[in-house]
């Protein structure tokens, strides 16, 4: 008798523990399943935030080549405007050469009036010669004048060009600003550091 009680009482725990096993079994599933949900979440949470990140990145690589693109422009026309610069400041040397040669000249001409007092007739044809040095350079001061003149308008020009990049570059990081604005939205949004 004691044994068929034994018996009778196996296969109700065998149950009962088969239950048991079922019951774990669901709950570790579910908290699988929960775990996998919750790392689906993030993953795509992740997702969008590297994808938010790559459209900011890419929108400062745009604004940072329009900085570029603008500043070699205005590099190429101070360039220009400096080789301009430069051929005006050899024009302006190459006529003070010729005046140089025109003084060394009269002062070849006045040594000579001293050696040839007697002779007036001489001594005016060299006047003649010396005024016509004198209307010669006075006609290439005023060539050095309009060089002076036109150095002075391409100073002006880079001046002009320095105050276009300059309004470009603050135009350029108010434009920064405001495209820093989503990420900064981003940067609240996102509850992990």
């Amino acid at each position: 008798m004691p044994e068929e009680s034994q018996r009778s009482g196996r296969p109700d725990e065998d149950l009962i523990l088969h239950q048991q096993y079922l019951r774990a079994l669901s709950s570790f599933e579910g908290i699988i399943l929960s775990q996998i949900d919750l790392k689906n979440k993030l993953g795509d949470r992740l997702n969008y935030s590297i994808q938010a990140g790559i459209l900011i990145l890419g929108a400062i690589a745009v604004s940072i080549s329009v900085l570029l693109f603008t500043l070699t422009s205005q590099i190429t026309r101070i360039s220009t405007t400096v080789d301009e610069m430069n051929s005006h400041f050899i024009s302006v040397s190459n006529q003070m050469n010729q005046i140089k040669h025109y003084m060394s000249r009269m002062e070849m001409r006045v040594r000579l009036l001293e050696s040839i007092r007697s002779r007036t007739a001489l001594m005016d044809q060299e006047m003649t010669a010396i005024q016509d040095d004198m209307v010669r350079m006075h006609a290439y001061m005023g060539g050095i004048d309009d060089s002076v003149a036109a150095v002075r308008d391409h100073v002006s020009q880079i001046s002009i060009n320095i105050d276009l990049m300059n309004r470009e570059v603050q135009t350029m990081s108010a434009e920064m600003q405001h495209m820093s604005r989503p990420a900064r939205a981003i940067n609240r949004m996102m509850p992990f550091p």
